[in-house]
């Protein structure tokens, strides 16, 4: 069986690769960088709807296309530390009416590192009681495990312990830390996350010069990158990740990456000099020799003011979640760059989704 799935998962990933190919081939004729996931436990995030049937509680997903819904007892693409809390959670959680009343959701943050966050949510708002019996499940549960536990209602979050896990990345040979956020974006698939950033600084060894990363959330790319720039300097608009981002630059003793609580759009106004902004105070642009720039935009790509600013740079590392927009950007960046390497972050196995990567250099 296990044989079977290792065949099936190439066979798929086989044709994401020719997929993204034949979407690049005006702009890249030479072979992909394909980098694939483990066929099972890759997720590091899960998110169930609970469904109550009598005495009993179980897990369950809805088909998007039908609607209709799954009992869920072990989900194969979740991390191994995900499938075993979601049994004893529910063996702790479906005899106490404390925790069980209005539980309507249930989500599980986990990493390599092995700890977890599990966040409970309800249709009720949550008393000194249910914190009492959260934090007895919580007891129980690290005699095994290392977790915490959130509460969230309307306008509430109750947290047992931290809303946050540590997570360990070890990239070419050296482990980064990262606080990832309850409720916050991280890469859902850490092995091939940690591929993606030995691909980005591989692309920027020959480089110089100083890394500009827009969208940079909790500095995921900007750490691990620093090494190979004079400076970083990276711009998220998300207060929590801009706040992550600070922890991870210090617990992982960087001391040439600084963080800006800007939009995209706001960084190229600063660019620019069309605006001066106080979240810039300590950053001085124009002592910067940017040469890079790094991202890693939302499914929708990047906008046209964006556009024309990075078409300004030597060189772009860009990270696409959305082939189809990565395309439509290239067909504005082709005008300036030429893309010299591309790859396929297989993020996502037995799904249609492609996670990919393309480095330009600017035409000569």
């Amino acid at each position: 069986m296990q044989a079977n799935m290792q065949k099936d998962y190439q066979a798929q990933l086989d044709n994401k690769a020719n997929t993204l190919s034949a979407m690049l081939a005006p702009y890249y004729r030479d072979d992909l960088d394909v980098f694939a996931s483990p066929p099972q436990h890759y997720r590091m995030r899960a998110e169930f709807r609970v469904w109550h049937e009598g005495d009993d509680l179980y897990h369950i997903m809805f088909d998007q296309t039908t609607k209709q819904k799954y009992r869920v007892d072990a989900f194969p693409p979740a991390s191994e530390t995900i499938n075993a809390l979601m049994t004893r959670v529910l063996e702790l959680i479906t005899p106490s009416d404390v925790l069980r009343k209005k539980l309507f959701q249930i989500d599980y943050l986990s990493g390599l590192s092995g700890q977890c966050v599990i966040s409970l949510l309800y249709h009720r708002q949550l008393d000194d009681a249910w914190e009492q019996a959260a934090n007895d499940m919580r007891e129980t549960l690290n005699q095994t495990f290392n977790v915490s536990v959130i509460g969230r209602a309307r306008k509430q979050k109750r947290i047992i312990g931290n809303d946050f896990i540590i997570e360990s990345l070890p990239v070419n040979s050296k482990t980064y830390q990262f606080k990832h956020i309850e409720n916050s974006f991280t890469q859902p698939n850490a092995e091939v996350n940690c591929k993606m950033l030995e691909w980005a600084i591989a692309q920027s060894k020959a480089l110089s010069g100083d890394l500009l990363e827009l969208y940079c959330g909790a500095g995921n790319f900007s750490i691990p990158l620093a090494s190979e720039f004079d400076s970083v300097v990276g711009t998220e608009i998300a207060k929590p990740s801009v706040e992550a981002a600070q922890y991870n630059i210090a617990v992982n003793n960087i001391d040439n990456v600084q963080i800006a609580r800007l939009s995209s759009e706001e960084f190229v106004q600063a660019m620019e000099g069309k605006r001066e902004f106080e979240r810039l105070k300590g950053i001085d642009l124009t002592s910067k020799n940017f040469t890079t720039v790094l991202v890693d935009p939302p499914r929708a790509g990047l906008d046209p003011d964006t556009l024309a600013m990075i078409s300004q740079f030597e060189h772009i590392i860009y990270i696409s979640c959305n082939p189809n927009t990565l395309v439509d950007n290239l067909s504005a960046l082709s005008k300036t760059h030429e893309v010299t390497r591309a790859a396929l972050f297989d993020q996502f196995p037995f799904t249609d989704h492609m996670e990919s990567g393309v480095f330009l250099r600017r035409k000569k």
